[in-house]
């Protein structure tokens, strides 16, 4: 019987007509030879980077039947009594005359099934190279690639949309030396703003979008901690887990939340509350940046900045923060810099500086997030914490990133840029 369902989960993909993708930014690499695993949050394009892998291969010659594709969180499958050596004795019977050698291996969110790691090794080591794992939880992966699959893989995060990407889904053409393309750019930005880059959200109504949204952040939470991590305290889980979205942008405190929910005749240890934190990265539900010390010890217990992985899940959760324009620009910065592979840390001494750049681990630009400059107090108190920072780490020119305001100036022997958000965006 067990069989049964999986030959009807091989042969329903072999059946079904591969969705029109449109590309991304990342494409797979074929033909390493390795073990290729995609991590990334929830939704955020995983599994439809192994259907484009597909029609690509597909595009190129190979038969469907060639590629084996299996998604773990099917309802059909249940997880606690599946033997994984059964899609290899499914397969062939399905398809006799296969070369396994000549096959491709899609295997979407494997880690839900015990023993994953030495399944893969297995087929990697006597049946076939070309395989492809997803997963959403980058703790528990990270970990088994690092013992049982060490030196048989390549790894790579996916996130949602980058704006080029969301730009590229509404097929907007990206030239910034035409009026009529600025305009659309500038008015895709504004929603990229409010709604992020989850893909399958983008052309969602309104109240749809929310509720998707909020569906996704309830699938993290019992799924992907709660059942994950047989987690007891649900209730301050979730106040937990909501309360690291509300302060996206800001400060991330646990000693603060420890007190919040004892004040609330709440008992829970602050070592637990640090484990939740675990949970909260390794689900990609949030990003904590720290602030930078040439000392890696005083970097890594550093009071982290945290960031929601996205800003229209992070709207959707807290109102406060969808009303915060200011924080959301922050945000989206932040993931954006983060996509472009930038190593990001925050500055803060007598003045912050909200993000630095390192590069061959010298901080090489420094760069301020301000919604509007029109407001000389606000400006000015930026400009010193840029100034601040530039200072102290050698640099001629600090950059402030706003909403639309854009010119040059020297302040303090400093070249100060400022710069709309969707410009610098582009540049990356």
């Amino acid at each position: 019987m067990r069989k049964e369902i999986i030959k009807k989960i091989i042969t329903d993909f072999h059946e079904r007509v591969l969705p029109e993708i449109k590309p991304r930014l990342f494409s797979i690499p074929v033909d390493t030879k390795k073990i290729v695993v995609l991590t990334g949050v929830r939704r955020g394009g995983k599994t439809y980077h192994l259907y484009n892998l597909s029609a690509n291969l597909v595009k190129n010659k190979t038969s469907l039947k060639n590629i084996l594709y299996f998604n773990f969180e099917d309802e059909r499958i249940d997880k606690n009594t599946f033997v994984l050596n059964d899609i290899l004795d499914s397969y062939t019977e399905l398809y006799p005359g296969l070369n396994l050698a000549q096959c491709y291996f899609l295997f979407d969110e494997i880690q839900n099934v015990n023993g994953w790691e030495k399944f893969l090794r297995r087929i990697h080591e006597q049946i076939c190279p070309n395989i492809y794992v997803t997963g959403s939880n980058a703790t528990m992966l990270s970990r088994e690639i690092s013992t049982s699959l060490r030196g048989r893989s390549i790894s790579y995060e996916i996130y949602p949309l980058s704006f080029s990407e969301y730009l590229n889904f509404l097929d907007i053409e990206i030239n910034l030396s035409s009026s009529k393309s600025l305009s659309y750019i500038s008015n895709a930005f504004e929603q990229f703003l409010k709604w992020g880059g989850f893909p399958e959200t983008i052309k969602l109504d309104e109240d749809i979008k929310i509720k998707t949204f909020q569906e996704y952040f309830n699938v993290m939470l019992f799924r992907d901690i709660i059942e994950r991590y047989n987690v007891t305290q649900t209730a301050i889980l979730k106040y937990f887990c909501k309360r690291i979205v509300a302060g996206s942008s800001g400060q991330f405190s646990i000693h603060k939340i420890y007190n919040e929910i004892k004040s609330q005749g709440y008992k829970i240890s602050k070592d637990t509350l640090y484990e939740f934190q675990g949970y909260v990265e390794a689900i990609y539900l949030a990003i904590f940046v720290p602030k930078y010390f040439q000392s890696a010890v005083k970097q890594e217990f550093s009071k982290k900045k945290v960031y929601s992985i996205d800003a229209g899940l992070a709207s959707s959760i807290d109102p406060f923060f969808s009303k915060n324009t200011g924080a959301k620009l922050e945000n989206v910065l932040l993931l954006e810099l983060i996509k472009s592979k930038k190593t990001v840390y925050y500055h803060s001494n007598n003045y912050e500086c909200d993000f630095l750049i390192a590069e061959n681990e010298a901080i090489n630009e420094a760069i301020q997030v301000c919604t509007d400059t029109s407001n000389s107090q606000t400006l000015n108190r930026e400009v010193r914490g840029l100034v601040s920072a530039c200072k102290e780490y050698g640099l001629k020119r600090g950059m402030i990133i706003t909403l639309y305001d854009e010119k040059s100036y020297e302040f303090d022997g400093m070249k100060i840029n400022i710069m709309p958000a969707y410009k610098f965006i582009l540049s990356l």
